[in-house]
């Protein structure tokens, strides 16, 4: 008897209950599925930083806002900024030099970002090499190198370009040279090059940038491509690299830390990733303490005070259970725990680590003369 109650009350509910919970909200999508939660924990606001920050990587394309972004920089406490997007193309690094330089000279630095689209024409790497170095003499202080190439970009034979392909040899070369860093940009977060299914843990953040999806045939696995770096990394001892996005395996902080292990000239920069930090924080912290000396200050996003002050929560403070996705954007459905570092590794990761870096710079020989 119990048994036959117990069915028609499971009976009953699995018709009722769906009804109910439609009536209440509709015709609700996983998709759309952004639930509140109901932990009462402490919340951390962190106007301005411990230390001056160096921001070493971010992206300053509109030049027209760049009042704009020095005004959100003032706000938030941060002393310099790099702008990745000195390109070579179209000459567009002089524009950069002249706007922002132009505004405030010592406040913002630039890279330069060499144009791959001419890696067929003979002696491309000295010919790129000697455009570097026309642009550090303008002011750039360093190389920036973007996810395409290795990833995408093909020369004419419709091969793809490997990040160590020896006609890019002069362009590493020439930044030894000079004393200039190179932030290396190289593949993309492990679940971009996994099947977009419902064990895709960025299915949110790939559904609203498909491109971003390199699984498939058509593109070399990721660790190749990884693996491609770290040989020129080894190829060019001299040259100063820095990988950004934690060298673009945040996911595995045991396997980047044996990269610095082997590689001295080898740092990394957190942009973009503290929501993958912060779901390890314990493993986190123990990281950014080792490595103090190899860390860096990023955020890949233009000069926002509030986006800023997401990192400064995450680094300084012990909260717990709180949003990343305003630090960048939504890139997974978790939340972040901070790792409250000691002083003397934040003042590392803030600025410390970034000046002994562009200290090295050794100039051009026009400027020396």
């Amino acid at each position: 008897m119990k048994k036959t109650c117990s069915l028609l009350i499971f009976l009953a509910l699995s018709v009722t209950l769906p009804g109910l919970l439609k009536a209440q909200s509709g015709d609700l999508k996983l998709l759309d599925w952004r639930p509140k939660s109901m932990l009462v924990v402490k919340e951390t606001t962190v106007l301005r930083p411990k230390f001056p920050v160096i921001d070493i990587h971010n992206h300053l394309r509109d030049l027209s806002q760049a009042k704009h972004y020095l005004e959100e920089m003032d706000k938030a406490g941060v002393w310099k900024c790099v702008s990745l997007d000195a390109n070579s193309r179209n000459d567009f690094y002089k524009e950069q030099v002249r706007v922002l330089h132009g505004l405030a000279k010592d406040r913002f630095l630039l890279f330069f970002r060499p144009d791959f689209s001419r890696i067929d024409e003979p002696n491309f790497g000295e010919n790129e090499a000697k455009r570097l170095e026309e642009a550090v003499r303008l002011g750039c202080r360093g190389l920036k190198i973007a996810k395409d190439l290795g990833l995408t970009h093909r020369d004419k034979s419709g091969e793809l370009i490997p990040v160590d392909d020896p006609r890019i040899d002069p362009i590493w070369a020439k930044c030894g040279e000079l004393g200039i860093p190179v932030m290396i940009h190289v593949s993309d977060p492990k679940a971009f090059f996994t099947p977009l299914d419902q064990n895709n843990e960025r299915y949110d953040e790939l559904g609203a940038h498909p491109d971003w999806s390199f699984y498939g045939d058509q593109y070399p696995e990721k660790m190749e491509t990884l693996a491609q770096r770290n040989r020129v990394i080894a190829r060019h001892p001299e040259t100063i690299f820095i990988g950004a996005h934690l060298a673009t395996l945040p996911e595995e902080l045991h396997v980047v830390g044996n990269w610095l292990d082997v590689y001295p000239n080898f740092y990394v920069d957190i942009d973009a990733r503290i929501s993958e930090l912060g779901r390890q924080p314990r493993t986190a912290r123990k990281f950014f303490i080792k490595y103090q000396d190899r860390v860096m200050f990023g955020t890949d996003t233009p000069p926002n005070a509030e986006s800023y002050r997401i990192y400064y929560r995450f680094l300084e403070t012990d909260d717990e259970y709180f949003d990343p996705a305003g630090g960048h954007h939504l890139q997974g459905r978790w939340m972040i725990y901070g790792v409250y570092l000691p002083d003397e590794v934040l003042e590392k990761i803030y600025n410390k680590n970034a000046l002994k870096i562009l200290a090295l710079y050794k100039g051009v020989e026009k400027e020396k003369k």
